[in-house]
């Protein structure tokens, strides 16, 4: 355990060396000591730098340890086939209209196309279904896709189209509309 901090030291150290010797040397309480005094003071004074600076070292040997002893990784490079999610903007009941759709094309965990988004209003199922046919025909010639992934979900609030009519105009974005 630490020794106590002397409040007679700690006060010593704030003083210059002519005071402190003045006051504790012989003409004063006589407790200064040449050979231990300077570096007792010099310690005081810098103490909670040196402390900040000890625990800071003693972390990052700690986090080498933890590093140097952590079990290793191995990458096993795999060959992906990329693979095409059909993205279906629509409410969660099941007779619910499309609002929007969207295609990426995603090799491993890199998307390597994505497909313009289309709104679908006024489109009836047949050319929703025409439209998603001549998706996979122009994937299927550039990724030999033959189908999408199973169909993911999102909320029409979601929709990631500009303008779209479910998302209002902020004042910001109508304060910087030109006016005719």
């Amino acid at each position: 355990m630490p020794r106590c901090i002397d409040p007679k030291c700690l006060e010593c150290a704030q003083l210059s060396v002519a005071e402190a010797r003045q006051r504790h040397g012989p003409e004063g309480d006589n407790c200064w000591d040449e050979s231990r005094c300077h570096r007792k003071r010099s310690h005081y004074r810098n103490r909670r730098d040196n402390n900040a600076s000890r625990r800071s070292q003693y972390q990052q040997v700690r986090q080498q340890q933890k590093a140097a002893t952590a079990p290793a990784t191995l990458e096993i490079p795999l060959d992906l086939k990329p693979v095409a999610y059909l993205y279906l903007y629509r409410q969660k009941r099941q007779d619910a209209p499309l609002h929007a759709i969207a295609v990426s094309v995603w090799e491993g965990d890199q998307q390597v196309l994505q497909v313009k988004p289309i709104h679908c209003a006024g489109m009836r199922n047949q050319q929703i279904q025409g439209y998603l046919m001549d998706v996979l025909k122009t994937l299927r010639e550039q990724f030999g896709i033959t189908k999408f992934e199973p169909e993911i979900r999102m909320e029409p609030t979601e929709c990631p189209i500009r303008p779209c009519p479910l998302k209002l105009k902020t004042t910001a974005e109508l304060a910087h509309e030109p006016t005719t």
